[in-house]
């Protein structure tokens, strides 16, 4: 599917709400498409995930993909069809021919200029200046046969009328680069298709059937233990050879694995020994020791450390240190020019249906989502207008049979006739339900009812009596799991892993080993300006002097 490399961020099933959304989008962006053909696409109860992903130079992908199959990917929030499912339904966009030596040179960078293209019958398709279209060669729809798939990519065309005078149809810069080579897979030759990246394409590797079509490496025909194998050994290795010395020898080989062999993990990769073969350190290392590659004692009950290591052994000596990867390089400028800035929370009102008869007057009714301030304002014109407001106390109010339904107990009703202004808009704010609003940079506001989960973080037992620092809710403040425990990682110089949280739907939980409070209390207050208000549990945290 892609060209150059790119790198995996999550990999999700998607929600009932958000697949019901992706069908809206669907049906806004592909008007072509029937209401039979959007569900087809878009299947109700068949496995469909979500893949986020950064191409080569940082751009962040979101791709769709059902059975395996990549069928759409978002990108600058814009939805474009996959080859896959343009040759599904050949009609989903306008489609320009051209010529198989023409789309060498598109696929080199070239714009597809007016001489370029095949003219039909018909006349070229009526499109406007930015609208999506599609590129097919000669012979892929012959003799009005739409079931032969055409070999075609979608481009944006620059200019809206085709005239002799402009003549050019232009790639969209935002599908410059990587994006150009999202969906071309193959070449078109007497009307068939061949396949020309056969390994990269999305639909053929043989994992799991919801990442499959994104892997293009050949360690994708391996097991997730054999892969953790070979990037311990790769770790080890590089460590070794680039960072301890023998000045740093005797090594306590807790160190030699938190301070050495994860920060030589590389970018996008999490080592996680527990997923090896090995299960644990003192058994990869004992591995190692019988190669004559290290030599390791334990110096104290308990304790081991590698005492001494044979820097001239022809694995380390044949190791090949791996080039910084061109996308981790990318995304880390690409970080630093637009950090993490804490979302915009504000707590909201929302209207229940014994309120309405308040607040329709107003123009609200069920379900409207409403700030402190709108409220305020609503009640009090509302008193104006019905004459409440008491003519020998202006600080009073009278209620009214609406007023008295809405905000008095039923034992109050026959007791009390009159309010001051601050105990009315009080209870009134107290008998509708509370909500919220959560706006992240460049995304729209989203509005939930109910309380904002805070940022959750305990301290569980272990086996053998080891605790670990558990965090949740990440999400909902626009955090990636997998980022923060990348970070903690570092940090804290202690493994760290990604699970499900129990008993929250599509959520994630980051465990980091030891009481680590107190960095977390770091990132999230200090590194990442979240308020402290909304993260519970920083009282957790070691107090000086105290022991781990």
């Amino acid at each position: 599917m892609f060209a150059k490399a790119f790198r995996v961020k999550s990999n999700t099933a998607i929600k009932g709400s958000d697949r019901r959304k992706l069908r809206a989008d669907v049906t806004t962006a592909f008007p072509t498409l029937g209401t039979d053909q959007v569900s087809e696409l878009v299947p109700g109860k068949e496995e469909l995930n979500i893949v986020k992903l950064y191409a080569h130079k940082g751009d962040a992908v979101t791709v769709y993909v059902s059975g395996g199959n990549p069928i759409l990917f978002e990108l600058e929030k814009n939805l474009y069809p996959t080859v896959y499912t343009l040759w599904s339904y050949p009609d989903l966009l306008p489609t320009f021919t051209t010529w198989p030596l023409v789309l060498e040179k598109l696929v080199g960078g070239a714009d597809l200029m007016l001489p370029g293209l095949v003219m039909p019958p018909a006349g070229l398709p009526q499109v406007q200046k930015g609208d999506l279209c599609a590129i097919s060669l000669v012979g892929n729809r012959r003799s009005g046969n739409k079931s032969s798939p055409p070999s075609i990519a979608p481009l944006a065309l620059d200019s809206a009328d085709l005239s002799e005078e402009k003549g050019s149809v232009q790639m969209d810069s935002t599908l410059q680069g990587d994006m150009r080579h999202m969906t071309l897979e193959g070449e078109e030759e007497n009307g068939e298709v061949h396949q020309a990246r056969e390994d990269k394409s999305l639909s053929e590797a043989p994992e799991d059937t919801s990442t499959r079509g994104l892997n293009q490496d050949s360690t994708d025909s391996k097991t997730l233990q054999e892969q953790m194998d070979e990037l311990l050994q790769q770790c080890f290795l590089h460590a070794l050879k680039c960072r301890v010395k023998k000045a740093d020898l005797p090594l306590l080989t807790s160190t030699f694995l938190g301070s050495h062999m994860f920060s030589c993990c590389p970018e996008g990769r999490q080592l996680d020994i527990k997923k090896s073969s090995y299960k644990k350190l003192s058994k990869f290392l004992q591995q190692m020791q019988q190669e004559q590659i290290i030599q390791v004692k334990e110096l104290s009950k308990g304790v081991e450390s590698i005492v001494a290591v044979d820097w001239k052994h022809p694995r380390i000596t044949s190791f090949v240190i791996p080039e910084p990867s061109p996308t981790s390089q990318t995304i880390q400028e690409g970080s630093r020019e637009q950090p993490y800035h804490p979302p915009d929370i504000k707590p909201l009102y929302c209207v229940p249906a014994s309120m309405t008869l308040l607040f329709q007057e107003s123009g609200h009714k069920k379900g409207s989502f409403l700030e402190g301030s709108e409220v305020r304002t609503i009640v009090i014109n509302y008193a104006k207008k019905n004459d409440l407001v008491d003519a020998d106390n202006k600080n009073l109010v009278r209620l009214d049979p609406i007023l008295c339904d809405c905000i008095l107990e039923k034992n109050e009703q026959h007791t009390v006739m009159k309010l001051p202004w601050d105990s009315l808009l009080t209870r009134c704010l107290e008998k509708l339900q509370p909500a919220y609003q959560v706006t992240l940079p460049g995304q729209e506001p989203i509005v939930k009812k109910g309380r904002i989960c805070p940022i959750d973080i305990t301290l569980a037992q272990r086996a053998s009596n080891k605790k670990v620092t558990v965090v949740r809710n990440l999400e909902a403040y626009g955090l990636d799991p997998y980022s923060v425990a990348a970070i903690l990682q570092q940090r804290c110089q202690a493994s760290t892993t990604v699970n499900p949280a129990p008993g929250a739907k599509d959520s994630l939980q980051v465990q980091i080993q030891g009481n680590q409070v107190h960095h977390l209390g770091w990132l999230l207050l200090e590194e990442y300006q979240l308020p402290r208000k909304h993260i519970q549990g920083l009282e957790k945290a070691l107090k000086p002097g105290k022991k781990k």
